[in-house]
């Protein structure tokens, strides 16, 4: 069967749920770094999927502090970032089906660094041809060059390639549309339904479900 298809995955909210590796992160670092936080764990859910330190500066970091927290974040979230990180349910069966009808690849706002031994820990790096992470691009979702630069490795032709990028938050929606493919939006992440329906006709309730749509 000739794969014509491919299929683009988020991570955080899409695949996995590391909402508590993250937040409590954020707080070491505030603590860490004597920031007293005001917000509550909405205001640093509300962030996830954008790059930490936009995260940070619209926490309340000052422009001059913000990689310190950003270099805070990064040394702890490596070494909780596995245990404090499940695979959603469903997660597994979504990227081996997709494996069988398209082909695979991640694009996300992490970094490779803690990407690939996430990917290695569920057992789904074998699934995916390409791993996009934040160091790969200039510009984040929801510019969609991690797309475009993904879809370059993967050979992409688009005469003969049917594209779908399937996230939770309209960073991933509003690359794809950007970047000229089609996408789906998943409940089982960040984004809220009515939001993500300003982006993409299609809305399923996690990424299995848009997989089988797919299929």
């Amino acid at each position: 069967m000739s794969k014509d298809k491919i299929i683009l995955f988020d991570l955080d909210g899409t695949l996995i749920d590391s909402t508590d590796a993250i937040i409590s992160t954020f707080k070491h670092s505030f603590k860490e770094l004597q920031f007293d936080f005001k917000g509550n764990d909405k205001n640093i859910k509300d962030l996830i999927g954008y790059p930490l330190d936009i995260m940070y500066k619209h926490l309340g970091i000052e422009e001059s502090k913000v990689w310190d927290f950003v270099d805070a974040y990064k040394s702890r979230y490596k070494i909780i970032s596995k245990e404090q990180t499940t695979l959603l349910e469903n997660a597994f069966e979504a990227v081996e089906l997709a494996s069988k009808i398209a082909r695979v690849s991640v694009v996300t706002t992490k970094t490779r660094m803690y990407t690939m031994p996430l990917l290695d820990h569920f057992n789904i790096s074998q699934f995916f041809e390409i791993v996009t992470g934040r160091e790969n691009v200039e510009n984040p979702k929801p510019h969609p060059e991690p797309i475009l630069v993904t879809l370059k490795q993967m050979n992409y032709d688009k005469n003969v390639h049917d594209v779908w990028m399937i996230g939770d938050t309209k960073l991933d929606l509003i690359a794809a549309n950007e970047a000229n493919i089609n996408s789906i939006g998943v409940l089982c992440g960040y984004g809220e339904e009515e939001e993500l329906r300003k982006y993409t006709p299609f809305i399923k309730k996690n990424s299995l479900e848009a997989v089988r749509h797919l299929a």
